[in-house]
């Protein structure tokens, strides 16, 4: 019987050792066996371990520990002592790991990290589900009701930049006349994702100097539904057809704002208010298992006409006219290549033409923009991806005056091509820590000026949610068309973003507090009386946001807060010291609150605005834009009913208290006789905006409505 024992003893091996992190700590409980047996142990509390096995020969020993890469070594097993010093790495959860969230607000269907989807943006009072009128309700806009377009931490409209699926977008909103706001060219409920960023953006996005507006449209469609939309300022249809592997959608919608105008009293005198049409076209198409091609067409057009009063003699007036067409096109397309490797890309198409008629003279300008971008994606290791591309912007643009007394015609136009190669890394260096660096290179024909601009983010979560983020990057943009075309020299204007974040998303609970610095290079600056351009100007912005949603708390009720602290300053165009421009407010304030009212099928909506007052130059006083502006408020409200799936009836009204914002003043060119220059007030158009519609579905499905596109 001894005899026996000590021959099995002598053809057991004896495996040993201990398993640790990569930082040398112990890791207890892990699992540690043969492969394809049963012989095994488990990690003590100082990481170490021993068993014996009769197993014979080349053998495979595991470790496995959740949160940790498995642990694999070949072993020869021949009756020895065999020592194992293990070191497991930790497995990258991409779910549960750091995002980078500084200068960045993210989302969509698809998106984990979601702040605003479709459905927020249409049902946001006030927004009138316009995209960018939701977004200025976000930390880090300017209220300047006058514009209605995105103004960004210091920066004006022009130099926030949308793309759509990747592509550039020249002229993201529709005309407007003078002091009155636009509104974006595209609805919300065209995408699934929507990644607003006011700072320290990806590499592949160029030509955006303060901030990125990246829609991503949505895939093919599922089912077979008519549109139809019944509204106090026109109307609309639209039809989607679904086949197996492709949809078509197409909408044609009418706008006059003529009957509006004649329920609310307007400050400007209109001949003829807004009149517009237009058509939109969506293909979708899947190829083969992985491919998508996605196409989609813009057209509108868009004519006005309106009085406006000489200030010194107000029956005095011009007529001034305005009809613009537009066009935009692109095509998009993505495809995985391997198991690593995605391909993505496309081109856009953009046609901007406007002919403005002032007292009979007549003065035309085009632009035509073709962007193609190709994208290549690898996830080297779960821990390294790389994207890298490149893309071609080309764009001419010109104009046409006439001079009736001269009997002239003058022409005028430029053109410019810009190639910009970019690439960037993402570097997942445990599941609390992320950095993404990148390099975009950009060359431009018009001016022959090359450039290098790195952009460098990294994100830390201490704990289980919140999460410090840190970005920088440099960023440029080419001079507005007017400056170009006096002087097709000029360098691009440049900007560097500093931005520290802190950020929790938890249990439908958002809080974030972000602090950055710009400072501005390079901004077009007059000289000798205006007739001469160059790129001394310069500035900064500066300022802490505040963010807080919560849909949690309050049953059926989903609201959030945001807060913006800007301190600015430029020395540019003709301003002859550095001062805040008349653009930018020092606070601003936004309430959004959403009352969802499930028993009678309905949803209310109400939404509080303040902007502090604005700067303005004052000719009758000594100081450069020393005065302010009264205080912005607005208090507006949406309410929408379905009393059936097929039928809503929406309602919405801007401005409920009739307060009469000003946002700055127009003076006379002249002093009167007592030296005074007259001013009058910059107003909204109207007190109050006021949308009633009645939105028809057709469909088999009889739970489908267009809910998600009001």
């Amino acid at each position: 019987m001894l005899t026996c024992l000590s021959i099995c003893c002598i053809g057991q091996s004896t495996i040993l050792g201990s398993v640790n992190d990569e930082n040398g700590l112990p890791i207890p409980g892990a699992n540690v066996m043969i492969m394809n047996s049963y012989d095994g142990a488990t990690s003590s509390t100082e990481g170490t371990f021993q068993f014996s096995t009769v197993e014979k020969g080349v053998k495979v020993v595991t470790v496995t520990y959740v949160g940790y890469k498995t642990f694999e070594r070949q072993v020869s097993l021949d009756g020895t002592k065999i020592h194992l010093t293990i070191v497991l790495r930790e497995k990258i959860n991409q779910l549960d790991a750091v995002v980078i969230s500084a200068g960045s607000f993210t989302a969509g269907e698809e998106s984990r990290k979601t702040i605003l989807k479709a459905l927020d943006i249409a049902t946001t009072a006030g927004a009138t589900a316009d995209i960018a009128g939701a977004l200025n309700t976000l930390p880090g806009t300017q209220k300047v009701g006058e514009s209605g377009r995105l103004f960004v931490r210091g920066g004006d409209g022009n130099e926030t930049r949308t793309f759509i699926d990747g592509l550039v977008v020249f002229d993201a909103y529709g005309p407007a006349a003078p002091n009155t706001p636009s509104r974006g060219r595209f609805l919300p409920f065209m995408f699934k994702g929507t990644s607003f960023s006011t700072g320290g953006y990806s590499a592949e996005y160029g030509q955006a100097l303060s901030s990125a507006l990246a829609l991503d449209s949505k895939d093919k469609a599922e089912l077979n539904q008519t549109d139809i939309g019944l509204l106090s300022v026109g109307a609309d249809v639209a039809h989607t057809h679904v086949w197996n592997r492709s949809s078509l959608s197409a909408k044609l919608e009418y706008t006059d704002i003529r009957p509006y105008y004649h329920l609310m009293n307007q400050v400007t005198d209109w001949k003829t208010p807004p009149v517009a049409i237009e058509a939109s076209t969506a293909f979708r198409k899947r190829v083969g298992k992985t491919g998508l091609l996605k196409v989609f067409g813009n057209y509108s057009s868009t004519n006005y006409a309106l009085y406006d009063h000489d200030m010194s003699q107000p029956y005095t007036t011009e007529l001034l006219e305005n009809t613009n067409s537009y066009g935009y096109g692109n095509a998009a397309y993505q495809q995985a290549l391997s198991e690593k490797w995605n391909m993505r890309g496309g081109i856009s198409y953009s046609y901007i033409k406007n002919e403005v008629v002032l007292s009979g003279d007549v003065a035309t300008d085009m632009e035509l923009g073709v962007h193609t971008k190709l994208i290549f994606e690898n996830t080297l290791s779960d821990k390294i991806e790389l994207r890298l591309g490149g893309e071609v912007i080309t764009r001419t643009y010109g104009n046409m005056m006439s001079d009736s007394l001269r009997n002239e015609l003058i022409k005028r136009r430029f053109e410019e091509t810009i190639y910009s190669p970019f690439v960037e890394v993402q570097t997942f260096i445990s599941n609390n820590l992320v950095a993404k660096g990148g390099i975009r290179f950009e060359y431009d024909d018009l001016n022959n000026k090359q450039s290098v601009d790195p952009r460098f983010s990294i994100a830390y979560k201490p704990g289980s949610t919140g999460q410090f983020s840190f970005a920088y990057g440099r960023f440029r943009q080419s001079a507005k068309n007017v400056y170009l075309i006096e002087d097709g020299t000029l360098s691009s204007e440049r900007a560097e973003h500093f931005i520290l974040n802190f950020q929790i998303i938890n249990n439908q609970r958002t809080f974030r507090v972000e602090s950055y610095y710009k400072r501005y290079f390079n901004l077009i600056k007059f000289a000798d009386q205006g007739k001469l351009l160059t790129n001394d100007g310069k500035g900064y912005a500066r300022g802490i946001e505040v963010f807080w949603r919560d849909n949690k708390s309050l049953r059926n009720i989903d609201y959030w807060v945001s807060y913006s602290l800007l301190d600015t300053k430029r020395d540019y165009l003709d301003f002859p010291v550095s001062a805040t421009p008349a653009f930018a407010s020092r606070h601003n304030f936004s309430l959004v609150y959403k009352h969802f009212i499930s028993q009678i099928h309905s949803q209310v909506g109400i939404t509080y605005s303040f902007a502090s007052g604005r700067p303005y130059y004052n000719p009758n006083a000594k100081a450069f834009n020393s005065d302010r502006t009264p205080s912005y408020h607005d208090v507006s409200a949406n309410f929408s009913f379905l009393p059936t799936n097929w039928l809503i009836i929406h309602t919405s009204c801007s401005n409920l208290l009739g307060r009469n914002n000003i946002f700055g003043y127009k003076y006379a060119s002249t002093a009167d006789g007592n030296g005074i220059y007259r001013r009058q007030e910059v107003t909204q158009p109207a007190k109050h905006f006021l949308f009633l519609g009645l939105f028809i579905t057709i469909s088999k499905n009889k739970s489908v409505n267009q809910l998600p596109n009001l």
